[in-house]
């Protein structure tokens, strides 16, 4: 799924229990992460939640960022969904360019996500940045 799509998808809802609903169904779609994996090198500091975020570099060219990723928590479970449709199996320069803020105001969650999950959410595009900029 890319970002056009999930703004699409979300646009067909029409109230925000719908989409909120939405959101935790596409966390419950990612795969599991084994408990080996949710290391603390791994996990995203600046979250309530706890969120892990796994980097693998296919080498290309060019170089592409592939991650997995888990959270503790249904919804924020749903953002690392949407992180992974906006940055996964992407180059450096394409992560780089998304424009978080307005795909969240695409979406709506400008205005409907807490203050606490935003930070969250900007905390682990800043750690898949991180990883893209060291590839």
């Amino acid at each position: 799924m890319d970002i056009e799509a999930l703004v699409d998808d979300f646009g067909f809802f029409e109230t925000w229990e719908e989409r909120y609903r939405y959101l935790i169904d596409l966390g419950r779609d990612l795969p599991d992460l084994d408990e080996a994996s949710k290391t603390e090198a791994h996990r995203v500091r600046g979250c309530i939640s706890k969120v892990w975020v796994i980097p693998r570099v296919e080498a290309g060219p060019p170089k592409r960022l592939f991650f997995e990723a888990d959270s503790d928590s249904s919804i924020v479970r749903g953002l690392v969904a949407l992180a992974k449709a906006m940055f996964d199996g992407k180059t450096r320069d394409e992560i780089a360019a998304v424009d978080i803020d307005d795909v969240f105001a695409r979406i709506g969650f400008d205005a409907h996500l807490s203050v606490n999950r935003r930070n969250g959410f900007q905390s682990m595009v800043k750690m898949i940045r991180a990883y893209a900029d060291a590839m």
